[in-house]
């Protein structure tokens, strides 16, 4: 298929929850290959279907070499134990904030098939699956923050050259701070 263009933030589809699949057939694997090629490049962990433009129920992963997707993610499991690290988004270009997220989680979906998934994962992994879950419940990271670091991120949300643009640009590889991969 083909690697689609990011959408940024500040499109209505980025917080408008999805709609889960119901239909399994070419469509639904076209939009599947479409999200692994978008997430196969340097720097991505995952991209939510939200993230290229289209309001269903599916995200894409590439996080220590273990690349996939999940149809229907939900969050099944999330540890007490936490952690707070630098978190970024492709939406939200080459800005990271430190974000408290679940050390472990749990999501459970299905494939193209609709055959059951469980992702089950520990630190960045972990942050993968309930960031991209995030979006495909309208909520980017930036919500999550705490409200006076918001307030400082929305002001550079506001001054980044990218705020309001008209069309996406061709996706590129985000500069990423020490060895955090960037986030869908």
């Amino acid at each position: 298929m083909t690697m689609r263009p990011i959408v940024y933030f500040g499109d209505p589809v980025l917080t408008t929850p999805t709609t889960p699949v119901t239909t399994f057939d070419r469509h639904t694997e076209a939009l599947v290959q479409d999200l692994l090629d978008t997430v196969d490049a340097p720097g991505r962990a995952g991209v939510a279907a939200t993230q290229i433009g289209v309001g269903l129920r599916a995200f894409s992963y590439n996080v220590e070499d273990r690349i996939g997707y999940v149809i229907n993610p939900e969050i099944a499991e999330l540890s007490e134990e936490t952690q707070e690290d630098g978190e970024g988004c492709l939406s939200v270009p080459e800005l990271w904030y430190p974000t408290r997220r679940a050390q472990h989680a749990v999501v459970t979906g299905v494939d193209v098939r609709n055959e059951p998934v469980v992702l089950r994962g520990s630190g960045l992994m972990a942050r993968c699956l309930q960031h991209e879950t995030d979006h495909l419940d309208g909520m980017l990271y930036l919500d999550r923050l705490d409200r006076d670091t918001r307030r400082a991120a929305m002001r550079e949300v506001r001054r980044s050259p990218w705020f309001l643009r008209e069309e996406p640009a061709v996706p590129e590889a985000p500069k990423l701070p020490s060895a955090f991969g960037g986030l869908g």
